[in-house]
């Protein structure tokens, strides 16, 4: 086992390729701790390296509208009105805390996604 730090990107693509020999390595053996601790430096490198932000709100409840099949009337009951839907999803109208909470319940969007400013 030789395990250093990943400082660069040349680094990154051979820790990526170590981890790919010893995948299947059982947990409890040299090669399993490795890959265990290999892991953990490529997500420390990869969360400072390529960082995933939350998605804007809007553009999160229009994608969970279209993975489930859902038309802007469908969401009427769920921020009030159809007029509301539109000035909500054409970024006229703020969400409010309430519609924050009803669009967490029904399309099961983080609230940390929604509350967001945009």
């Amino acid at each position: 086992m030789n395990i250093r730090l990943i400082k660069t990107e040349k680094d990154y693509q051979l820790a990526l390729q170590r981890l790919e020999e010893i995948f299947d390595a059982e947990p409890g053996t040299l090669a399993g701790d490795e890959l265990e601790l290999l892991s953990f430096l490529i997500d420390s490198y990869e969360k400072e390296h390529f960082p995933i932000t939350a998605p804007d709100p809007i553009e999160a409840v229009k994608f969970r509208m279209e993975q489930l099949g859902l038309k802007q009337k469908d969401l009427a009951e769920v921020l009030g009105f159809k007029s509301r839907v539109s000035e909500v999803l054409n970024r006229k109208r703020k969400l409010s805390l309430e519609m924050i909470r009803n669009l967490h319940k029904t399309l099961n969007i983080p609230t940390n996604v929604l509350i967001q400013e945009y």
